[in-house]
């Protein structure tokens, strides 16, 4: 019985298609290993483009901020806060507030008012200018004073990488933040203004 000889066409044509597959997975192997992913171990609090309100518990102060930039999602960042409770000594808030709102495209600073210190944020996204708002939840504790302050390096160090910042002193607090803003990466960079408290009542109001 004579052998079939298989069509030369059909064996090119087969060839080229395994060849182009061959293509195809190595670009999505390389487009998957090389694309970055928000850290699934992190608990985000919001997503892409959504609005959110983030307060400590009673008692507690904003000690932890990270971000993740995306900017195929409108240039904005997923968010993640952490809060530890003040010292013994502070005793209780006696007195919690939203501060005015920071509009969105524009650089701002911003301390929390009558010797406040951060226990919360909330914020919106607009797509009209691809940024967010920003509200500081301040709360005041007894007449304690802020002293000894400064302002953190800029987080991220760069625009459109991943932002971290943690406290790393116990008795220190953030009391608010100067921003600065891009309006080509339509990106913020944060530096944190950090103080310490008096551990007795002053005489000082709206510092």
């Amino acid at each position: 019985m004579p052998y079939k000889i298989a069509d030369t066409t059909e064996c090119i044509q087969t060839a080229e298609m395994h060849l182009k597959c061959a293509y195809l997975l190595i670009a999505l192997i390389i487009v998957v290993h090389g694309q970055n992913y928000p850290p699934s171990e992190v608990y985000w609090i919001n997503q892409y483009r959504q609005g959110f309100n983030f307060q400590c518990h009673p008692g507690e102060a904003l000690v932890g901020i990270q971000s993740y930039y995306e900017k195929s999602e409108g240039s904005d960042r997923l968010w993640s806060f952490e809060c530890m409770p003040t010292s013994a000594g502070m005793g209780r808030a006696t007195e919690c507030w939203w501060e005015d709102i920071n509009r969105a495209g524009l650089e701002w600073y911003q301390t929390c008012s009558n010797n406040g210190i951060v226990a919360g944020i909330q914020s919106q996204y607009f797509d009209a200018v691809l940024d967010r708002e920003w509200q500081f939840y301040c709360c005041k504790y007894s007449r304690r004073c802020p002293y000894g302050c400064w302002l953190t390096t800029d987080v991220p160090e760069q625009y459109e990488e991943e932002g971290h910042f943690v406290m790393q002193n116990y008795g220190f607090f953030i009391r608010g933040a100067s921003t600065t803003f891009s309006g080509v990466q339509r990106d913020r960079q944060w530096k944190y203004i950090i103080c310490r408290m008096t551990d007795y009542d002053c005489d000082y109001d709206n510092l």
